[in-house]
């Protein structure tokens, strides 16, 4: 099974877990495993069509799977998937000379 590091946002989802386990051959498998074990994370993974939502990012061993085959990307047992969701927000800070 991989790990799946679980984002502090999507941890009231998952039973406030930090990490949990799921099987599959790639990152689209182990997300659908972890949303069939865990309902709540699915509006917050993916949109309507299926997609990883833009706001969240997917990160298989460190590199960004968006990078690699998406979705389709190969996952073994090893493997450590972290979701990450964007960040937003901030202020413009006007300059003065």
């Amino acid at each position: 099974m991989a790990t799946i590091r679980i984002p502090p946002v999507l941890r009231p989802s998952v039973g406030g877990e930090r990490e949990v386990e799921a099987d599959g051959e790639t990152v689209g498998d182990v997300l659908a495993n972890l949303v069939e074990a865990h309902p709540g994370t699915r509006e917050q993974l993916f949109g309507e069509d299926g997609d990883l939502n833009h706001f969240v990012n997917v990160y298989l061993n460190d590199e960004d799977v968006r990078v690699l085959d998406g979705l389709s990307t190969a996952v073994t047992a090893a493997d450590a998937l972290v979701i990450l969701p964007a960040m937003a927000g901030g202020a413009l800070l006007a300059l003065r000379s």
